[in-house]
């Protein structure tokens, strides 16, 4: 290709990128990013730009950033200063908030004046301003998208109209709600409200009471307002809904003949005793070459659900199922996620399955994706699979052993390249009929757990390297990507540190130090008074994995290459990789990759939500808990250290609750940051970070979801 070709290509490139993103401004080095090609030089990129201003096509800013020429609506404002560009809100508890965008690594700055209306959350477009201080400052213009429609408070009732007061402390206003719009709320009930306008000159959005969800404090209000809280809908559209109760079990033969028919292979699930969505088999066969043939079948989902319907586009802006204390809010309908396509035991079920040939030493030999059918013959709970891995008779014994052989070697290996290693055990409640908590206990993964993860990050990492495979051929063919970026030495600083205080030495000089170390020091302090703590410190260290269309490995797994293809009952991303999967198997996959990044993103956030909504209803879960257990006695240790005081986490039951300073009465205690400590003025006396105490639980408020300790 000549010269001249390459640049008019290159200058085509760079283009796309101002009309994908006709808001944003761009470095050179920032357009060599995303183009993703190292071929292309800076030196090329920077010809192409200045071509393109000549042309008048793009503008450069005073700080050296170029834009869109076309996106310069106001003739008055001069180009320089002229800068757009959108983001997500996050919101500040004094009001001002920060704009985290793709486009710069630091947020942007936005003033309480200069928010506008904007809630946490929501999809904003911005306008930069001049950097006074430094660091980049911006004004809200428009609120391009609401991260959610309704919210849950408490009604207020005044004489002519009514409040409904927000509990969420990141939406800083409440509603007014006019009588008629009541829709039945009295004084102190707890509702969703949803907003139906916002008057320019009030101070107050207008709503409407779309629900009633009982009275503060009680068990369904609560867990339902959490839901509300982060995002999520307590019910399906009625298209949606009429959709899944359309399907049916029945399987059309016509179908049936056109998929890798495996129901005469020995199949099993192994899930969690109240699972009701199976999304994943295993099937186990000796082949006559004397290796063995493993099938990891999932749930075909996208046979049912196709693109675009209403029943999709439900699926992907919720993204995820929710996982609470006493409760499943599922991505999709139970007709669909717990009965047509759960792979429940004694029926034909259509998946989508990763097939492979493993030797003794569990080595893949070949490997195959393929549509299929199967016919589980036994659902088993991860207890039944753990009894017969240490020795109890059961259906299907030999097999759950040899899968268990073979997974242990592909877990060993996966170590061995530097995997971490996470055990932290999950805090469960024992509810009465009510709802009320009445026992804690910790779920803690065991050998069958290990087993399935194996198997379901097998097909994983198989599924992500073939899309890198045919990726590398064919550009126009993206894929999403399940990434985990290496941790940032600061925060690993920050865990070596403390780990030391506890005698525990780590070394972080190469990338393989760092995972050997951290796996050695949880191992070590597995059953020691720090146990819970240094493992809570590990995770903070490490990065979030997302979702993304751009592949940099997994960090905390040691993959090149890895992706989630095994729940897509429950997981969106995971339907998105099912389509690309089959796409590029029939060599169809010239897909939209910048909406296909925007869907990844938004999964991520919801992800999050998703887990954040699951924190709080386990702290609503153990607050309720210890009301009941006022002047009771637990041993624990400090958690977290702060000017205020120092919280503490039980180790019998893993909750959580604050000693005050003004509770420390014999001595004026100062926080010393550096020593994650406070520490008496006249004593000397230490409370860090850490240090193992005993309190007495002397108040619980559930509207606040807080427990306050006092030392014993």
């Amino acid at each position: 290709m000549s010269k001249n070709k390459a640049q008019k290509r290159l200058s085509h490139k760079i283009e796309k990128i101002f009309n994908n993103f006709p808001y944003s401004g761009f470095t050179a080095k920032q357009i060599q990013k995303k183009l993703a090609n190292k071929k292309f030089f800076r030196k090329n990129i920077k010809e192409c730009l200045f071509n393109l201003l000549q042309q008048g096509k793009i503008y450069q800013s005073k700080d050296g950033r170029f834009f869109n020429q076309a996106e310069i609506i106001d003739p008055k404002i001069p180009t320089e200063k002229l800068s757009f560009v959108e983001g997500t809100v996050d919101l500040t508890s004094r009001g001002a908030a920060y704009i985290v965008t793709d486009e710069f690594e630091d947020d942007i700055y936005i003033s309480r004046k200069n928010v506008n209306r904007a809630f946490d959350g929501d999809i904003v477009k911005v306008l930069l301003m001049d950097k006074k201080s430094g660091k980049l400052e911006g004004e809200i213009i428009e609120i391009v998208r609401r991260r959610q429609e309704e919210f849950s408070g408490i009604i207020d009732m005044q004489e002519k109209f009514a409040f409904c007061r927000l509990e969420k402390s990141k939406v800083p206003v409440d509603f007014y709600i006019k009588l008629k719009n009541l829709n039945g709320a009295k004084q102190n009930d707890k509702v969703i409200v949803s907003m139906i306008g916002w008057p320019k000159d009030q101070k107050s959005p207008y709503g409407v009471v779309k629900m009633i969800l009982g009275q503060q404090g009680e068990h369904h209000a609560e867990i339902k307002s959490i839901i509300i809280d982060n995002g999520f809908s307590l019910k399906f559209p009625k298209k949606v809904r009429a959709f899944a109760e359309s399907l049916t079990m029945d399987i059309p033969q016509n179908v049936i003949d056109k998929r890798l028919d495996c129901r005469g292979i020995p199949t099993f699930t192994i899930d969690p005793h109240d699972a009701k969505d199976f999304d994943d088999a295993l099937s186990l066969r000796l082949l006559d070459s004397g290796n063995w043939e493993v099938g990891v079948h999932i749930a075909d989902v996208s046979h049912y659900v196709r693109p675009d319907t209403p029943e999709d586009l439900e699926a992907m802006k919720r993204a995820t199922s929710v996982y609470l204390v006493d409760r499943v809010i599922p991505m999709f309908p139970e007709q669909l996620s717990n009965e047509v396509c759960s792979l429940r035991p004694n029926e034909d079920k259509l998946c989508f399955s990763a097939i492979f040939e493993l030797n003794e030493n569990a080595e893949i030999i070949n490997r195959q994706f393929a549509r299929t059918v199967i016919h589980s013959n036994r659902r088993f709970t991860y207890e039944e699979a753990q009894e017969i891995i240490e020795g109890a008779d059961g259906d299907f014994k030999n097999e759950i052993l040899k899968m268990y052989d073979l997974s242990t070697k592909i877990r060993a290996r996966r170590m061995a390249k530097g995997a971490i290693r996470f055990d932290r055990p999950e805090v469960k409640f024992k509810l009465d009929d009510k709802g009320k908590p009445i026992g804690v206990y910790l779920k803690v993964q065991k050998e069958a757990n290990m087993m399935i993860e194996d198997f379901m990050l097998l097909a994983n990492e198989s599924v992500a390297t073939f899309f890198s495979s045919y990726v590398q051929n064919n550009k126009k063919a993206p894929a999403v990507y399940r990434t985990h970026a290496p941790p940032e030495m600061e925060k690993l600083e920050n865990f070596r540190l403390m780990a030391a205080r506890f005698g525990h030495k780590l070394n972080f000089t190469t990338p393989k130090n760092i995972s050997n170390s951290i796996n050695d020091v949880l191992k070590k302090v597995q059953n020691q008074p720090e146990e819970s703590l240094i493992e809570t410190l590990a995770v903070r260290s490490m990065q979030k994995a997302e979702y993304t269309t751009g592949n940099i490995g997994h960090y905390g797994l040691a993959f090149e290459h890895y992706t989630h293809f095994t729940s897509p009952i429950r997981r969106y991303p995971d339907i998105m990789v099912h389509r690309a999967l089959q796409r590029m198997m029939d060599k169809d996959a010239d897909f939209d990759k910048v909406m296909m990044e925007k869907i990844a993103q938004h999964a991520s956030a919801q992800e999050r939500n998703a887990m954040k909504a699951e924190r709080d209803s386990v702290k609503f879960k153990q607050v309720e808990y210890l009301s009941e257990r006022l002047g009771d006695e637990f041993e624990g240790v400090i958690s977290g250290v702060q000017s205020y005081g120092f919280f503490v986490e039980l180790s019998e039951n893993y909750c959580e609750g604050l000693v005050r300073t003004e509770s420390l009465t014999k001595d004026k205690f100062i926080y010393i940051e550096e020593e994650f400590a406070l520490v008496g003025h006249r004593t000397g006396k230490k409370y860090r970070l850490g240090n193992k105490v005993k309190i007495v639980v002397v108040a619980a408020d559930l509207i606040t979801r807080t427990v306050d300790f006092e030392l014993v």
